[in-house]
């Protein structure tokens, strides 16, 4: 079946329900069915991603790692990091690393990526970003690579984050957004709608997940108002930074 080829997003869901993609379920059913898509793929997670981005989401992550700064980190969480990405990357520059994700698949590779690279001391967690079995006030900064999208209540998972961060912590959320610069849109939307999905299929035998990935983009907030999302959640200074002509966004703030 052909997929409409569209950069509008459509309207959003009623009440008791959720997006997922471009359809709308129940909320509580939203998460039941983005586990199976991640739980499918885990093995394939990553490689998937440096496909799907033609490599540009080493990147994208490079510059989230660097935007912690100079100062040392003690304490990051980085949330829905089930594959160790971000918090491989960043353990040079910070002292304890905790990595939590809802998928206990996607954990799973991260625990053996990080042994095989002599990392032993993570803290891997498994947990809801809407109900973080963590202590309030327990870190110095917070870091979210593409996972807030696709958690059923996003306002409920960033004052989850307010929570166990310490006052004057740091949050950092890498996402991708659906305010793509109108010079790209036509190529975003063929590469989004055609290409994608024929890469999903060919590395995970199915195109559900890359589809999702599509349609998903474009339900969640453009980068003003996801900003605006995250000052209500309490924190100051939110500034959304657009990456490769609006294809995703570094948002940096800090807990009031």
């Amino acid at each position: 079946m052909v997929r409409r080829m569209s950069s509008e997003r459509p309207s959003q869901p009623p009440p008791g329900q959720a997006p997922f993609g471009f359809r709308d379920v129940a909320e509580d059913e939203k998460a039941r069915l983005v586990g199976a898509i991640f739980s499918n793929v885990a093995p394939r997670y990553d490689l998937m991603n440096d496909l799907m981005s033609v490599g540009v989401h080493r990147l994208w992550k490079r510059d989230m790692v660097a935007a912690l700064g100079t100062r040392p980190v003690a304490r990051l969480l980085d949330l829905a990091g089930g594959t160790g990405d971000i918090a491989l990357r960043a353990a040079a520059s910070v002292g304890a690393v905790t990595v939590c994700d809802i998928n206990p698949d996607m954990l799973d590779v991260g625990r053996e990526r990080a042994w095989n690279r002599g990392e032993l001391g993570f803290d891997w967690v498994c947990g809801d970003a809407e109900a973080l079995p963590l202590a309030s006030a327990a870190f110095d900064a917070v870091t979210i690579a593409f996972g807030i999208r696709n958690v059923t209540h996003v306002e409920r998972a960033l004052a989850e984050i307010a929570r166990v961060l310490k006052p004057g912590g740091r949050f950092l959320c890498l996402e991708f957004t659906p305010d793509v610069t109108p010079a790209l849109r036509g190529a975003y939307d063929w590469f989004s709608f055609r290409v994608i999905p024929a890469i999903g299929r060919a590395v995970t035998g199915e195109a559900d997940a890359s589809r999702y990935l599509v349609e998903s983009i474009r339900r969640f907030p453009d980068p003003e108002r996801f900003a605006a999302m995250i000052t209500e959640a309490g924190f100051a200074g939110v500034r959304p930074r657009r990456l490769s002509g609006g294809v995703a966004a570094l948002h940096s703030a800090w807990r009031v």
